[in-house]
């Protein structure tokens, strides 16, 4: 059940208030009944006014909820929901990355697809790139790292296809290890280093 009445009301008051601070906005939907779409109205509304990036980790019950966002990111099982169609192939990911950004009415996708690597479509952007993970261990946490990193990277000044390589380095090193991983700074610059040599 989604919260509604007063408390979401207070909800988007505090979204207008914070949101001048903010240099990215990430909205992570869990289905848990805090996200609404009057609340993503609230964050858009509030973040377009400073032109500041907004970044959703989507549940695809709420699709229609994200229009305006500047990036979703589903994985390919979500994306395949959406679209009602298979992604398996470069091919079939360029195409559900399409279908899904003309669903979803948001300005680019990240769909990541496990150790098919990741597809990322944007207005100057569509393309592949491959996993970054050398030795998977646990998947727990990877799409929160993809787009913890994303928003980071943006808010940073980084573009889209920047960050997306950056967050794609950060899940190969997060799915390295056992559960729910954290990454820091250090061992994002050497997988980077470590990129940049093979």
């Amino acid at each position: 059940m989604e919260i509604g009445g007063d408390v979401e009301q207070r909800v988007t008051a505090g979204i207008q208030q914070h949101a001048s601070r903010a240099s990215a906005i990430v909205v992570s939907d869990y289905l848990k009944g805090a996200v609404t779409r009057q609340i993503v109205r609230a964050v858009i509304a509030a973040a377009g006014a400073r032109g500041t990036p907004v970044l959703v980790d989507p549940k695809i019950p709420h699709i229609d909820y994200y229009a305006g966002a500047t990036m979703v990111t589903p994985n390919h099982h979500e994306a395949e929901v959406a679209t009602h169609m298979r992604v398996r192939t470069e091919d079939e990911a360029r195409e559900g990355a399409r279908r899904f950004r003309e669903r979803a009415r948001c300005g680019a996708v990240l769909m990541t697809r496990g150790d098919q690597g990741m597809w990322l479509l944007g207005d100057d952007v569509d393309g592949h790139l491959p996993a970054a993970a050398r030795e998977v261990a646990d998947v727990t946490g990877a799409g929160d790292t993809v787009i913890a990193t994303m928003a980071l990277a943006v808010a940073a000044g980084a573009t889209l296809a920047e960050a997306a390589r950056l967050a794609n380095e950060a899940a190969g090193v997060v799915v390295g290890k056992f559960g729910p991983a954290t990454l820091s700074a250090g061992e994002l610059l050497r997988a980077i280093e470590a990129a940049a040599e093979t």
